[in-house]
């Protein structure tokens, strides 16, 4: 049995003969009887593993379609071939390779979404040509998008799980992740944006040839970010772009992200990595293009009272409104975001001077301290009280006194343990001084003898 089904027959002599007999057939308009003669011996090439001959009567049989103009023959024909039994993978492959070097030639749009179609049914649930499908896909979902169905090219793309593929190389699954993701935020799943974006490799990204794809990565991710009013995620998203070569190579690209870095970074809530990210960014030499932003940065960095309004603030409110309307998909988002954001501003510069003043005074009257922040007592206690909650200041208020206190009492056992570890340095110290002392007397009594 074994046997039977490894021997090998050779058909190049009726190849010879039966495809020339073809053509003429189909030059005449006798396409049907071209496909049955050849259908006969696609059907011998096959039952008798003669594999080379049977991918050229294939591709014959198709080519022959092609010729004819009969674009619907050519989509039945190849669904036909395809389902053949015991059909060889590279032969359906090379059909499907050559059917699409043909898209840009059919007629019209319609028989060009027929033809994708087809080839896509073909190739459904076949791995050796998993890449082609992903890329058919790709087509489709551009004819939908350019018609203006959003939806739908967003459903098709989705559809494909091209992480999985290994028949595509790093930088082409990227982009068509990219893609998935690019739609699904111009349907406004920002769910699922998230999700899809997180198939997305950061290290991967960092790759000298795939800096392109790092960018457009980076800028669909500000147009999640901007949906979730998250300034620190923004502000990773600008670093991020900043920090590629080829946008560090552009002089106004450069500029323009790090500006809307540092202003996103000042607009982030404190915390520590805030913190540290804020120290690092104002020590890049490319603020030193950037004046007003470098003395953001400073005011920010050094432990003094910020005036408020900036001097600058008129600059930094114009970038915040240009940023927003580059980023953002929704432009009914623009003008709230950009009043509470400027009102956030506020906020930023209010609680720097509080940690300001509890760094500088273990106690202050609340009506000096509404006078250091240029507010009034009841907006002070709120900005205090919002920090105390945050966990980012310790503060007590004394309403009926008048006083804030920023020294944290110590419990007794703390205290304790303080005398105790005080005292212990202190013999430790008078230890050191008497043998300093003694060593000294003896080498006296030794000059003297």
């Amino acid at each position: 049995m074994s046997d039977r089904l490894e021997e090998r027959k050779d058909f190049t002599e009726d190849l010879k003969v039966k495809v020339p007999e073809a053509t003429r057939l189909t030059e005449g308009g006798k396409l049907n009887e071209a496909l049955d003669l050849l259908m006969t011996l696609e059907r011998n090439c096959r039952v008798g593993n003669d594999f080379n001959n049977l991918k050229e009567v294939v591709l014959t049989m198709a080519r022959l379609c092609k010729a004819a103009g009969d674009w619907e023959q050519l989509n039945a024909t190849a669904t036909l071939l395809a389902k053949r039994r015991g059909q060889q993978g590279r032969t359906i492959t090379a059909m499907v390779q050559e059917c699409m070097l043909w898209l840009d030639e059919t007629p019209d749009k319609a028989t060009k979404i027929a033809l994708i179609v087809a080839l896509r049914d073909i190739t459904d649930g076949k791995i050796f040509v998993e890449g082609e499908r992903a890329r058919l896909t790709r087509l489709l979902a551009d004819i939908k998008e350019k018609d203006g169905d959003v939806a739908g090219a967003q459903e098709v793309l989705q559809e494909v799980a091209v992480e999985t593929y290994g028949a595509l190389d790093k930088k082409e699954k990227t982009d068509f992740i990219l893609e998935q993701v690019r739609l699904t935020l111009l349907k406004k799943d920002y769910v699922r944006a998230l999700i899809q974006s997180r198939k997305i490799n950061r290290k991967i990204i960092e790759g000298d040839d795939m800096q392109e794809l790092k960018v457009r990565f980076y800028r669909l991710m500000l147009d999640y970010d901007l949906h979730e009013k998250d300034p620190f995620s923004l502000c990773c998203d600008y670093h991020a772009i900043f920090a590629t070569a080829i946008i560090k190579a552009d002089a106004q690209q450069r500029q323009a992200a790090l500006k809307s870095c540092v202003v996103y970074l000042v607009l982030s809530p404190y915390t520590n990595t805030q913190q540290d990210m804020l120290h690092r960014v104002s020590r890049y030499p490319e603020l030193d293009e950037l004046t007003s932003y470098k003395t953001l940065l400073k005011l920010f960095t050094t432990y003094e009272i910020i005036d408020y309004p900036l001097p600058f603030a008129a600059e930094l409110e114009a970038h915040i409104k240009e940023s927003i309307a580059a980023t953002g998909t929704d432009p009914e988002l623009g003008p709230p975001l950009l009043e509470q954001w400027l009102k956030d501003l506020h906020t930023r510069v209010v609680q720097h001077n509080i940690r300001v003043a509890a760094k500088y005074y273990k106690q202050i009257r609340t009506a000096r301290l509404a006078t250091l922040l240029g507010l009034d007592e009841g907006t002070t206690e709120r900005s205090l009280s919002t920090m105390v909650s945050d966990g980012t200041l310790y503060a007590r208020i004394n309403r009926p006194e008048g006083i804030i206190s920023f020294s944290k009492p110590q419990p007794s056992e703390e205290v304790l343990s303080s005398w105790n570890s005080d005292l212990s340095s202190l013999l430790r110290l008078l230890e050191h001084t008497t043998h300093l002392i003694n060593k000294e007397t003896m080498l006296a009594g030794n000059v003297k003898a």
